[in-house]
């Protein structure tokens, strides 16, 4: 058994389990502010039972992600130490950050939100839920920028074997942290939509407390059609641009470009195969990727065949998830505009075929955030930080395969009792509905 295989398997295990949970909390964390608001300022009870009913929801998946996303800190040390070592310099600050402002922040914000309602006046409970959202954005940014330097390091200098840090601002601010993490939260903007869009359209559906559920699904439809553009334009676009610069392997690994060229085609759809790397079955336009990646459809883009094979990464698989992602996001553009057009047609809430396809459309944004996570993170193998430390070279000496295997059975098995408890919770939570009208909510 290969230990370093294995190790990235746990990270992978673990980190994708964990991903889910941010993802859909910091796009309803954005939500329940914008549902706060109009019950706060319109004084409309029905958006404040709407914002009480997804407060529970979001509590119990905050819950969940808080505990999931312990094991991650704890892997660098004991699968990854020669990394560790090596970046510890560079990832001390914005992991401490992390911890200490932006967890904090909305941590303790989230016990204000949650049981302080008729206790503060309506303005301060109100800005508790702003702190909840701000708190978990800036949780993210630290997380991006630690997660960026692996992919773009700057403000280094390689001494004495390890990456110490020289320039605080140029590490933070390196040539991919702003536009992945605008990306990174418009897609969290996404799945936290579509969540609150499944479970209004579940209920009305059965028309159950069909007031509140239709002020949450305007809401939601809204937010979940400006957000899927922005993934798309200009988020989606520019990010895959500062690929094209800065990660030029990944960037054709991603594409599909197995050879470098001039009026390179964006490839639409294909079959790839490894042995040797090819795809079949395309269908693409001409001179397309080379005009988005550089503005000019004449611009030669380096493919595949330009990089020493010890140093192209996995070409299949991260082929594949980019452009699942890609459908999907489209997808999302699609369904939310036509959910937008007839609710603005006042045809939507008695539509069934729409309401249930809004539904089970429940699990896409996550599949679409989890396929965009590895498309980051195998595309930029072999490397561990991006020209500077091969995974290979990261893993610890000292772990046994053995080792490892326990624990990722081990993680599996307690990850799997609480992804039931999780989606026990929440479905009995969400079908059960808002609290009726007058009564106190139950948290």
């Amino acid at each position: 058994m290969d230990v370093v295989l294995l190790s990235r398997w746990q990270f992978a295990l673990t980190i994708g389990f964990h991903y889910i949970f941010p993802a859909l909390t910091i796009g309803l964390a954005w939500l329940l502010v914008i549902l706060e608001w109009f019950g706060w300022r319109r004084n409309d009870d029905e958006y404040v039972r709407g914002a009480k009913f997804f407060a529970k929801l979001f509590a119990v998946s905050f819950a969940v992600g808080v505990a999931s996303g312990i094991v991650m800190e704890f892997q660098f040390g004991t699968n990854w130490a020669e990394y560790s070592k090596f970046v510890g310099d560079i990832f001390g600050a914005p992991l401490a950050a992390e911890g200490v402002f932006a967890f904090f922040l909305e941590s303790s914000f989230l016990g204000l939100y949650l049981f302080g309602r008729n206790r503060v006046s309506k303005g301060v409970h109100w800005f508790s839920s702003l702190m909840v959202a701000f708190g978990a954005t800036l949780s993210a940014f630290w997380i991006i920028v630690a997660n960026s330097w692996q992919q773009t390091p700057a403000g280094y200098v390689i001494r004495n074997g390890r990456a110490e840090l020289t320039d605080f601002w140029a590490a933070v601010f390196n040539d991919s942290t702003l536009i992945r993490y605008f990306h990174t939260v418009d897609s969290c903007l996404i799945a936290g939509s579509f969540f609150m869009i499944a479970v209004s359209a579940y209920l009305l559906l059965r028309n159950k407390h069909v007031g509140v559920a239709s002020k949450t699904m305007k809401v939601s439809v809204i937010v979940g059609f400006i957000s899927s553009v922005l993934a798309v334009v200009p988020t989606g676009h520019a990010h895959a641009q500062q690929v094209a610069r800065t990660q030029p392997a990944k960037f054709a690994a991603i594409e599909g470009l197995y050879t470098s060229q001039s009026n390179a085609p964006l490839v639409l759809f294909a079959l790839p195969v490894d042995d040797p790397p090819d795809l079949i079955a395309t269908l693409e336009i001409p001179s397309m990727l080379s005009w988005m990646a550089f503005g000019d459809p004449d611009a030669h883009i380096q493919g595949i065949d330009e990089f020493p094979e010890d140093e192209i990464p996995p070409l299949w698989l991260t082929f594949v998830s980019f452009h699942n992602m890609v459908v999907l996001g489209m997808y999302f553009i699609g369904i939310t505009a036509l959910a937008l057009f007839l609710m603005i047609r006042k045809q939507l809430f008695e539509n069934r075929l729409i309401l249930n396809v809004l539904m089970w459309s429940v699990p896409l944004p996550i599949f679409a955030v989890e396929f965009g996570w590895v498309t980051a993170e195998v595309g930029r193998q072999p490397w561990i930080v991006y020209g500077l430390l091969k995974t290979a070279d990261g893993h610890s000496k000292n772990v046994q395969a053995g080792d490892v295997l326990f624990s990722i059975i081990l993680f599996s098995l307690i990850y799997l009792i609480m992804g039931i408890l999780w989606f026990y919770l929440t479905y009995h939570k969400a079908t059960k509905g808002p609290e009726p009208a007058g009564e106190e909510v139950k948290v």
